[in-house]
């Protein structure tokens, strides 16, 4: 382990400056084998029309994004079962963000795998997840509420050759870790939205992890920071480089995984509401025009309709990173009041 477990909080910080300076230095000759190779960002097509200009940039940044994150995590955190296991939530729902963006290149267009591969994965995913960890890494199957008050999610278990499977538990973070890859997944549509809001609830949470004594989880989530600094400075408008759902959905993977490990499942909600809110706009727009032929906004997700409005890319960006540092502030504060 590189540095000096003396001083923790040092530890930390050092992650997020090593993690930002490989993401930076490797992105741009990853940059440069894509356009090489030809592989670009497939846009949509009922996307607002300024968007078209982006057609064939170069995606799968996540892939450095990743890079970056494991390495200085391999560098510099203590090892423990939970940061073994968060390193899978992320990696996992990578390649299955991977199998997304190399289906999507491969055939030319904005959609890779289909709705219900994609869950097939995640529900694989969470299982697996939500097994090693109420099994090995000691996590109760209970959910903790601000101010004290407990629901325990444990009371339907089965015990199937000596491991416990929780069953409410489970079905609770399938739909937080499968909610949350999504969610930023949906929000990854902007130059620069995905990666800045990821790193502003990063921070909070590389926070919470610090005060639980988690120093593992803390150099993770920090190296998360910095490689969304380092990925930021070929990301901002106008793009060189797309996350693509390699980073998208690793990153919602590893902030679910985060909150389960470090029993802030709440809060985290609360932390990354902004992309609660993307999410719910999707699925408002949807169930609304299957049911009365109307639709609420002018396009989802939530910042499309912003974009329809006449904002400019990176006046929405800005402002949702803004509405996204509220949220993970309210959330950090609402941490300190779990009993």
């Amino acid at each position: 382990m590189v540095g000096n477990p003396a001083y923790p909080s040092y530890q930390v910080l050092l992650a997020a400056g090593v993690a930002a300076v490989i993401t930076a230095v490797v992105m741009p000759f990853f940059i440069k084998l894509m356009r090489h190779e030809g592989l670009g960002q497939q846009v949509r097509a009922d996307g607002p029309k300024r968007h078209l200009v982006k057609q064939g940039t170069p995606t799968m940044g996540g892939i450095v994004i990743l890079l970056g994150i494991v390495v200085t995590t391999l560098l510099m955190a203590p090892w423990s079962p939970m940061l073994f296991l968060a390193l899978f939530a992320m990696l996992a729902t990578g390649a299955l963000g991977l199998l997304d963006d190399i289906e999507s290149v491969a055939h030319k267009r904005s959609l890779g795998l289909t709705p219900s591969q994609k869950m097939v994965g995640l529900t694989i995913v969470c299982i697996i997840f939500c097994l090693v960890a109420v099994n090995y890494c000691g996590i109760t199957p209970t959910i903790e509420f601000p101010g004290g008050a407990t629901l325990d999610l444990g009371v339907l278990s089965t015990t199937i050759g000596g491991v416990q499977v929780p069953w409410f538990y489970m079905f609770f973070v399938f739909l937080l870790l499968a909610g949350l890859s999504n969610a930023v997944n949906l929000t990854d549509g902007l130059d620069g939205l995905a990666g800045g809001t990821v790193l502003v609830v990063m921070v909070v949470m590389a926070m919470v992890a610090f005060n639980e004594d988690q120093l593992g989880l803390s150099v993770f989530a920090a190296s998360i920071v910095g490689a969304c600094v380092g990925f930021l400075w070929y990301n901002c408008y106008p793009a060189s480089i797309f996350m693509g759902d390699t980073g998208s959905l690793a990153l919602g993977g590893a902030f679910a995984a985060l909150a389960v490990l470090t029993k802030t499942e709440i809060c985290s909600l609360v932390m990354g509401g902004l992309f609660i809110v993307e999410a719910l706009s999707v699925i408002i727009q949807v169930v609304s025009f299957k049911a009365t032929g109307k639709r609420v906004f002018l396009m989802a997700p939530l910042h499309h309709h912003f974009e329809k409005k006449g904002w400019s890319e990176t006046k929405v960006v800005i402002r949702f990173w803004i509405v996204s540092a509220a949220f993970a502030v309210l959330g950090f504060a609402l941490y300190f009041q779990l009993g």
